[in-house]
């Protein structure tokens, strides 16, 4: 219908890039990724679940992330960018009818003596004109200039809707790994206080030791040393919580005295045991920066369009008609009808190469879009091999850290036994409570490190979005794809260049 009333369109019609043809997110593949609770395993070709983040298994956590998706004035805001683009495309549609103004004028006049002649039946002075016209104009768009101007403004709309996919992706990742970050805080602290339970235990021991004679006050010093170092570590980690708290209640949209009731810990938030990856060759068209970056392209090949147009004849065509008269009782009589009928056709001829160039500025324009498109590409793939590989070394280091915080606690406990029978000084139960606190510090982070690689591999991908599932949101605009290549004519002033269609 769009075609039929526009008649052909100038510029290139816009088909969308070529899938990226590769096999592969990373160099090298990547071995099994193994922790210290199993192997996670990850699954090619599937498609992302739409609620992703139940694959944490947490009630809390999916209750959360549902609150701060119905309450976060984020996809609000970005619901209304759609709105606002799509009207404005529905307002350029408008080009495509006849406009048509009503005009109403009454006027009371009085000229002087020397200047008012009049003749039989006309006007006295002084005297009344009263005027009621009907106009209608319609400028039909021969090159399609108004069709590639809407083109453009559907483009855009389709950019806000990629910006809302965006929007709720980020929303739900920064959720997933708040939860996540909060839980290993809990980790981290809890940890310190377990450790401090331990050097209160021995800190006592060396006092009974040193009141018994076995002991120097310097041994004992050096443990109160060590136990107040432990307990600095707390103030810094119960800042970080509680800052942490206030976040995810501001992402759940709540004002921060209403803190969020769910509490996360490292424990209830299990790992994965799959997670589907896309092929690299389909996950692009998920990706919402990449399909942002294509609806781009696809506005500004339509702005080619817009220009070359602007070059060429232009017709309108009018016709007015109405009633005047000199008198308001007479203004339906016979007589008193008029109409005209207007054709015009306008052709720029020499504006200071200002239409040249405004068409050389648009055809770089889709030039950049283009390299930006490219560009999008390369990092969507850069940041799923960066996740993958986070992902599988902070797999080995959960692996490590596990290890090393054993044999910190076998050593701990040996020399603690040593500590009462005299077999050891301060120095070295002072070294094996520091090792055995830094071992418990490092497991816990590479705990939280591994499951926030979980949320940052999704984010990568482009997690899943239906957005059917949200109301009052316009409809998709139409895309022009290849097979508009039969209904859509190319009239450019010379070839039509296609070289920036990109390849991979």
């Amino acid at each position: 219908m769009l075609t039929g009333l526009t008649g052909c369109a100038v510029g290139p019609n816009f088909i969308s890039p070529p899938k990226p043809e590769a096999a592969r997110f990373t160099a090298e593949k990547l071995p099994a990724i193994e922790g210290s609770k199993g192997s996670l395993h990850l699954v090619f070709g599937q498609d992302i679940p739409e609620r992703w983040w139940q694959v944490f298994h947490n009630k809390a956590l999916n209750d959360l992330v549902e609150a701060s998706i119905k309450n976060n004035p984020t996809l609000p805001a970005a619901e209304a960018a759609i709105k606002v683009a799509y009207y404005n495309a529905e307002a350029q549609k408008g080009g495509f009818l006849p406009s048509a103004i009503f005009n109403s004028s009454d006027s009371s006049n009085y000229q002087g003596s020397n200047q008012f002649a009049t003749s039989p039946g006309g006007p006295t002075n002084p005297y009344a004109i009263f005027l009621k016209q009907l106009t209608v104009s319609y400028t039909p768009d021969v090159w399609g200039g108004n069709r590639r101007a809407v083109e453009s403004l559907e483009a855009q709309t389709d950019q806000q809707r990629y910006q809302l996919e965006a929007a709720y992706l980020t929303l739900t990742t920064n959720v997933i790994t708040g939860a996540i970050n909060e839980a290993s805080l809990r980790g981290q602290i809890e940890a310190i206080q377990k450790v401090i339970v331990i050097e209160r235990e021995l800190l006592d021991l060396v006092r009974k030791q040193k009141t018994a004679g076995y002991a120097a006050e310097t041994d004992v010093l050096t443990q109160e040393t060590a136990l107040a170092q432990a307990l600095e570590l707390l103030p810094p980690l119960a800042k970080q919580l509680a800052q942490q708290r206030d976040q995810l209640t501001a992402l759940a949209g709540n004002y921060s005295g209403s803190e969020v009731p769910e509490k996360f810990v490292l424990k209830s938030i299990a790992v994965p045991k799959s997670l589907p990856v896309r092929l690299p060759s389909e996950f692009i068209r998920q990706r919402p920066d990449v399909r942002t970056a294509e609806a781009n392209m696809h506005s500004a090949s339509a702005l080619i369009g817009v220009a070359v147009a602007a070059r060429l004849p232009n017709i309108t065509l009018s016709a007015a008609g109405g009633y005047s008269s000199y008198s308001l009782g007479q203004l339906l009589t016979p007589g008193s009808a008029f109409y005209t009928l207007t054709a015009g056709v306008t052709q720029p001829i020499f504006e200071g190469f200002t239409l040249l160039n405004k068409q050389k500025a648009a055809e770089a324009g889709l030039l950049q879009a283009e390299a930006q498109y490219r560009l999008a590409v390369i990092t969507a793939f850069q940041n799923v091999a960066d996740a993958l590989q986070a992902l599988q070394a902070d797999s080995d280091a959960v692996k490590a850290t596990v290890y090393a915080e054993d044999l910190a606690l076998r050593n701990l406990e040996i020399v603690r036994a040593q500590l009462k029978i005299g077999y050891v000084n301060i120095l070295t139960v002072l070294n094996a409570e520091q090792a055995y606190l830094q071992a418990v510090q490092n497991h816990v982070q590479a705990e939280g490190n591994r499951l926030a690689d979980v949320a940052g591999l999704v984010m990568a991908l482009g997690g899943d979005w239906k957005d059917q599932n949200l109301k009052n949101l316009p409809p998709v605009g139409p895309i022009v794809t290849a097979s508009d290549k039969d209904k859509i004519s190319k009239i450019t002033d010379g070839p039509v260049n296609t070289s920036w269609i990109p390849s991979f």
